[in-house]
């Protein structure tokens, strides 16, 4: 598969991962946030996320924020700077299959810089539940896991949020709103050529297999 256009950075528990054009750890320490080398997967959900998102990836330059270089939480702070070094290296995708529970201002001046860059970002959300950041922002592509949805469908729920399959490749045992984001984010991968934000969500709304909130029975 041809390079699409996309350059895509992927913010989640992944670090070393082969063919990546760059990889970069962050955590909060003191107060401040340090940069260091990425490390492998300590939990396995990122690499759960590039499972979904690979097959459609072909050449597209990945970039590899990884924001959970150990088992512990991550923090607002962490990934803002995982978010601003994606748009310094010339992300125009952003993916984050995680939630915050508490809007913080660095979070949101962070996603504010890369949306003023065009760049299309997809947050993880919960299907029911309180807010989650940042897919709570305006902008941001919220998505979560629809069970209606079969491999490389998607669903438009509401303006501003999506879903799509809620499980990983051969792996059903496994799913929700981190890896129903992974598979929004494939289908955008799989458009002709990028699109800004408003791009992105026309192309997910026409494309969209169903339409509303998935309802039991349905």
């Amino acid at each position: 598969m041809p390079d699409s256009g996309w350059r895509i950075s992927v913010v989640d528990s992944a670090g070393l991962v082969p063919g990546a054009s760059a990889s970069l750890a962050f955590r909060s320490d003191g107060g401040q946030v340090v940069r260091a080398g990425a490390q492998a997967d300590p939990t396995g959900h990122g690499t759960g996320v590039l499972a979904v998102l690979a097959p459609a990836l072909g050449s597209s330059p990945l970039l590899v924020a990884q924001v959970f270089p150990d088992e512990g939480p991550t923090t607002a702070a962490a990934v803002a700077a995982a978010i601003d070094w994606s748009v310094e290296c010339g992300a125009n995708l952003l993916h984050l299959s995680l939630g915050l529970a508490v809007d913080r201002p660095v979070l949101a001046a962070a996603v504010a810089n890369a949306l003023r860059h065009g760049v299309v970002i997809v947050a993880a959300t919960p299907a029911r539940g309180p807010a989650s950041y940042p897919a709570a922002y305006d902008g941001v592509l919220a998505a979560c896991g629809d069970a209606r949805c079969a491999p490389g469908e998607i669903a438009w729920l509401a303006p501003g949020r999506y879903a799509g399959h809620p499980s990983r490749p051969g792996d059903p045992t496994r799913g929700g709103a981190s890896l129903g984001a992974a598979w929004v984010t494939r289908y955008l991968l799989g458009l002709a050529a990028p699109v800004d934000p408003s791009g992105a969500e026309a192309a997910l709304r026409a494309g969209a297999s169903y339409r509303g909130p998935e309802r039991r029975g349905r």
